[in-house]
């Protein structure tokens, strides 16, 4: 795949119009684009008015046996009533390609902003996770990968060691910070957990509310422990983060035991992920599309504060971790 491709400048409105005609699919209403970094995301009506959301999954990034998979749970999910967003099957296939894009086309899902500071939502929301991770405990990814240490913060180090994004004047202290983070990190990680099929991103943006929790954006699906889906659903101080878990495990232990030991793995997990998004804008930057929405990471101020984030979190590591309230 071209280096064009991977920053989708190949990617027109009429390529996307194409593909759907192929498909039998007449756009009616223009293509509105929906916020997706990683991907493009178009929504439309066609000529009978039904309302659909397309998706052109970026080139090079999963594979189709890794999308395959996806979709797989995605349907799964679906026959064992976890309400997921779902992409529709076109001749008994999901994963379609269009001039060496890959795309899927889905159901067009209307839904309110899930509201995370509503505990009668969490309470849904933890039912409803307990059963999309007892059908992903059935079985796990063959080829999406598992969360580790090796993805989230060894080859993420060496992206910020690469970059010329990093003012020289900051990046040794940087890179000490990261060192000092990583090293945290793995005194504490270990992998006695059962791993299982995930959401993966499971934040309160992709949860729509429409009677109950619609789970949407199943492309960062991957092996993990349970608590990755539910620790980005918490928020504020300690007592309100005690709160909300206690709220969403109870409900989620309706349909799926959950290991508290786990619970340790919030703020390695919380650091993963800090380093693992950084590095994930820089890999994209040549993507017009991150200079554009991420204009700040080429300031000074910027890398002086993430210089500070990583140290800080740092210390929430040294902290005992988040526990239920005794005799919970």
């Amino acid at each position: 795949m071209n280096h064009n491709a991977f920053t989708f400048q190949t990617l027109h409105p009429d390529t996307i119009m194409d593909a759907l005609f192929e498909l039998g699919i007449r756009v009616d209403s223009g293509l509105t684009p929906l916020n997706s970094y990683e991907n493009r995301v178009y929504q439309f009506q066609d000529e009978d008015r039904r309302r659909y959301v397309v998706k052109f999954y970026r080139p090079e990034r999963w594979t189709a046996d890794q999308i395959q998979e996806e979709h797989q749970f995605a349907q799964e999910l679906l026959r064992d009533e976890v309400p997921v967003a779902a992409p529709l099957p076109f001749a008994q296939h999901t994963l379609l390609s269009h001039q060496g894009f890959y795309y899927a086309v889905f159901p067009s899902v209307g839904g309110r902003q899930f509201e995370p500071d509503n505990l009668d939502q969490m309470e849904w929301v933890g039912r409803y996770l307990g059963r999309l991770h007892q059908t992903g405990r059935k079985s796990r990814f063959a080829h999406r990968p598992d969360i580790g240490t090796k993805e989230y913060l060894i080859e993420s180090r060496q992206v910020f060691e690469d970059t010329a994004l990093i003012p020289s004047a900051l990046k040794d202290e940087f890179l000490r910070a990261v060192d000092t983070l990583i090293e945290a990190v793995m005194a504490q990680w270990h992998n006695r957990f059962t791993s299982l099929r995930l959401h993966g991103d499971c934040h309160a943006g992709n949860i729509l509310w429409r009677d109950g929790p619609l789970f949407v954006d199943l492309d960062d699906a991957r092996n993990g422990p349970a608590v990755q889906d539910l620790w980005m659903l918490l928020h504020g101080d300690k007592a309100e983060q005690r709160m909300q878990l206690e709220t969403i495990i109870e409900a989620y232990e309706e349909f799926c035991e959950f290991d508290t030991a786990e619970l340790s793995l919030i703020e390695p997990l919380r650091a993963m992920r800090q380093i693992y998004y950084l590095a994930w804008i820089i890999r994209r930057w040549d993507d017009p599309a991150f200079p554009k929405n991420f204009p700040w990471l080429t300031g000074e101020d910027y890398w002086r504060e993430q210089t500070s984030t990583f140290l800080w979190q740092v210390k929430a590591l040294q902290e005992p971790p988040l526990q239920l309230t005794p005799f919970y």
